[in-house]
């Protein structure tokens, strides 16, 4: 039996599993049912909370399908009201340990309840080799990419802690981004996958985004897709560095500092309810 919570930001949903209390050893194998919608509680991935020897906790991501992300923006914005709001610290500003470093958070409190989160992105990641992409040394900005269906695109690249490939489009509403978001996730030049944001830009302060996430599909929020897009706005001149990214699950708040280069997330996190898993 394992005690769980489920959280939502911007209606990217997911379980929060404290791994002090719960035996989570074989937590990859039962991811998939917990997240199914239908058979089980239903959510975009699972969330665990371990101690940390390096920062306050330690966060671990499970996709659907049961691999390990590095980073989700939306699910540290709920894992930090949780550690706030089950008094696991007093304190308002967290640091929390993920594959993809150390990540500094600030819980906006009401009323002794965390109503949005700040969430320290870091620097994002522009250089090919690193995001990681196959192809000659650089950074990827409205560069051309061919799918195996035929169609092309001009995609920038770019990892905010995982892998994010960024399509700028004319029609958002009806795109088919179940179509064209697997063939980019597991295009060959990406060898750890990618996720994908297809974006509208709107004016020079917002822009709309559907994601496509690697391992799971396509969510109502990406919060680290949020960030590389504001990234992405800026590398190919289309936004000032303060937007608002409008989600279908709800409005992020981005901003690409120019003095520290690190990328700042801004929004909202909810607990939906508590329960237990009986596996």
């Amino acid at each position: 039996m394992i005690k769980f919570t489920k959280m939502q930001g911007t209606g990217n949903d997911f379980i929060v599993i404290d791994g002090r209390k719960n035996k989570t050893a074989g937590i990859k194998k039962i991811v998939g049912g917990m997240c199914d919608r239908h058979y089980g509680i239903g959510a975009d991935g699972v969330l665990v909370l371990h101690d940390s020897s390096i920062a306050n906790f330690k966060m671990v991501i499970f996709n659907p399908d049961g691999s390990e992300a590095e980073m989700c923006g939306n699910g540290i914005r709920c894992f930090a009201k949780y550690i706030h709001d089950n008094i696991l610290t007093k304190q308002s500003r967290v640091t929390v340990e993920t594959l993809a470093g150390i990540k500094k958070l600030d819980c906006i409190v009401k009323n002794g309840e965390v109503k949005s989160v700040v969430v320290n992105m870091g620097e994002p990641v522009l250089q090919r080799e690193q995001i990681p992409m196959i192809g000659p040394p650089g950074m990827v900005i409205n560069e051309t990419l061919h799918l195996a269906d035929g169609t092309r695109f001009e995609i920038t690249s770019l990892s905010m802690g995982n892998p994010h490939v960024i399509i700028f489009v004319e029609e958002i509403e009806n795109f088919p981004i179940d179509k064209y978001g697997p063939l980019v996730e597991n295009h060959a030049l990406f060898p750890n996958r990618t996720n994908v944001e297809f974006v509208k830009v709107i004016d020079n302060k917002k822009v709309i985004q559907r994601t496509w996430e690697r391992g799971t599909g396509e969510t109502l929020s990406c919060g680290t897709g949020a960030c590389a897009v504001a990234v992405a706005c800026i590398l190919n001149k289309l936004t000032s560095r303060k937007i608002v990214v409008r989600l279908k699950g709800g409005d992020l708040r981005t901003e690409w500092n120019e003095k520290d280069n690190f990328v700042y997330l801004n929004g909202p996190a909810e607990e939906v309810f508590r329960g237990e898993w009986r596996d």
